[in-house]
């Protein structure tokens, strides 16, 4: 019975896996899209940029949020030793390092000093969301102050 449940957490802990490394690459097949869409809308290659930048960042930023599940459900599922905590602790220290860096380079301001909470996922609809309206200059996502190019 023990080994049976080894066996399902490790498949759930392996597709959560997939799901995370699956967000990062449609996140950077999105970003490509949308910075191509800024293009051709001739919106220029400023704002492509920006909007690749913002876009694969976002994806990335998914990603790692998810890795960090499967870590998580890998190492509670597994037989804990002192040696699988340091491990998951390591993990989960350098990847919230490197979502803080990028939500950092994303927003333009400290996590702690933005007023609403925006996960990866929710600036990777922002970028969705924009890229679907009629060309507009300084559009605002859903009304939360931030200019989504």
């Amino acid at each position: 019975m023990q080994q049976s449940m080894d066996q399902v957490f490790e498949i759930v802990a392996v597709v959560v896996e997939a799901l995370g490394a699956s967000a990062i690459v449609i996140g950077i097949v999105i970003a490509v899209v949308l910075a191509v869409l800024a293009l051709v809308r001739g919106k220029g290659g400023k704002v492509a940029l920006a909007t690749l930048r913002t876009s694969l960042g976002a994806g990335i930023l998914l990603g790692l949020e998810v890795l960090v599940a499967a870590d998580l459900v890998r190492t509670i599922t597994s037989k804990p030793s002192l040696e699988d905590a340091l491990i998951l602790g390591l993990i989960v220290v350098i990847r919230t390092v490197l979502s803080m860096s990028i939500q950092i380079e994303i927003e333009g301001v400290l996590p702690w000093r933005r007023a609403l909470t925006t996960s990866g996922a929710q600036l990777l609809a922002d970028q969705v969301r924009a890229a679907g309206r009629p060309q507009s200059a300084g559009a605002t996502g859903a009304g939360e102050g931030r200019t989504v190019v």
